[in-house]
């Protein structure tokens, strides 16, 4: 196993700082890129991604930079805000990429976003590192080509709706499944999807599908559609605002049954929206906020020093989205896109997430999933899972 840069010393150099700036543009600047959202629904992961990169890019700097081809470079981070939106996501990737001039580019954060820069991305050879984008469509187009400058530092939907499935399934012991999404999100519609071929393949069976608009705010209606249909668990694939709000009007409505989601429910501000709407229920995540994992629990603390406030799960992934480019202009030895792009797909390092081995689309391969379980006002690790 390839331990790259490996995380301690990106940490240790991170704890290192005291009150670091960004870094000075010299000649000897390697320009990284990062959009996703800083404002609308999901800025708060948008800011814990930026945040996170900037502090990292920090990290390398005050330890020296880094060496490529036998020269040493400081890093200059550049981001801009996406809104979320496929269209402006495209717009800032061509910015980034014609008037910035970076070599790779951290993020986006939605599947939509990142579908909608990957032919741009595949033009220009400006290798992308999608940090939370899970449709499969991010790296393979529909016909099963692969996206040549298109990766992603975490697992796919099919993966992790595959997963949410057999827990349901074998753990919960659930056969009958209702599932609330919104057609248009990519990310909820494709989870979906998966979720409900892998639960009906084990044996179960999908008893309604019922999508609601995107900012909808009240989800009365198809709730009292999914009621009637008489489930014994919910599927949720939605983010966390949507998730909260849409679980206190199913317990008002008298909807107590067990509710189960994806990798969008983890946040800072899901049981706070929630109140006690999610007590017992569980979500499928990257990893365990808790483990012990020195790894893990010293990067927890480099956020919290240095913002005050605690990392969201995207600050993880844009670690190892980060961690992911950094180790591969360094083995590659050169800062040109093509060279970059071919030791992107030889990765074989280890990230907070776990081991991170690039497979053939462009995706992790065989990385565990958590499964968390909300009690109180806390959410604790349940078991490791892998889909089937």
């Amino acid at each position: 196993m390839r331990a790259g840069l490996g995380v301690c010393a990106v940490l240790i150099a991170m704890l290192a700082l005291v009150g670091c700036g960004g870094s000075k543009k010299n000649a000897d600047t390697i320009k990284i890129g990062w959009l996703g959202p800083k404002t609308g629904d999901t800025a708060l992961w948008g800011k814990a991604e930026y945040d996170t990169v900037s502090m990292l890019v920090d990290g390398y700097n005050a330890a020296g930079g880094i060496k490529v081809g036998g020269k040493t470079y400081k890093l200059e981070f550049i981001g801009y805000d996406d809104k979320g939106d496929p269209a402006e996501a495209a717009t800032i990737f061509k910015r980034l990429a014609s008037q910035d001039h970076v070599v790779a580019i951290v993020g986006p954060q939605g599947s939509g976003e990142a579908m909608g820069i990957a032919s741009d991305a595949n033009a220009a050879l400006v290798p992308v590192v999608a940090t939370t984008a899970t449709n499969p469509k991010v790296t393979v187009t529909e016909d099963g080509r692969v996206n040549p400058a298109m990766f992603r530092a975490c697992f796919t939907d099919p993966y992790q709706g595959s997963v949410a499935a057999t827990f349901a399934y074998e753990k919960l012991g659930k056969r009958k499944a209702a599932i609330l999404m919104t057609l248009e999100d990519a990310y909820s519609a494709g989870l979906s999807q998966y979720f409900k071929q892998s639960f009906e393949k084990q044996g179960g069976k999908v008893v309604a599908e019922v999508s609601f608009a995107a900012g909808e705010k009240d989800f009365r209606a198809p709730l009292n559609t999914i009621k009637a249909s008489k489930p014994d668990m919910i599927f949720m694939p939605n983010y966390y605002t949507d998730v909260a709000l849409s679980a206190k009007q199913a317990r008002d409505l008298g909807i107590n049954m067990v509710l189960l989601g994806g990798d969008g429910w983890p946040s800072e501000n899901l049981i706070s929206l929630a109140g006690t709407a999610l007590e017992g229920c569980y979500f499928v995540n990257h990893l365990d906020f808790n483990d012990p994992d020195p790894a893990i629990q010293d990067f927890k603390k480099a956020f919290m020093g240095k913002y005050n406030r605690n990392a969201e799960l995207n600050s993880y992934m844009a670690h190892d989205a980060l961690l992911m480019i950094v180790d591969a202009i360094m083995r590659a030895g050169s800062l040109k896109g093509v060279d970059i792009i071919k030791a992107l797909e030889a990765t074989d390092t280890i990230g907070v997430t776990g081991h991170i081995k690039i497979g053939p689309t462009h995706d992790p391969l065989g990385k565990d999933a958590a499964i968390i379980k909300i009690v109180g006002k806390d959410m604790l690790f349940q078991e490791k899972m892998r889909g089937k």
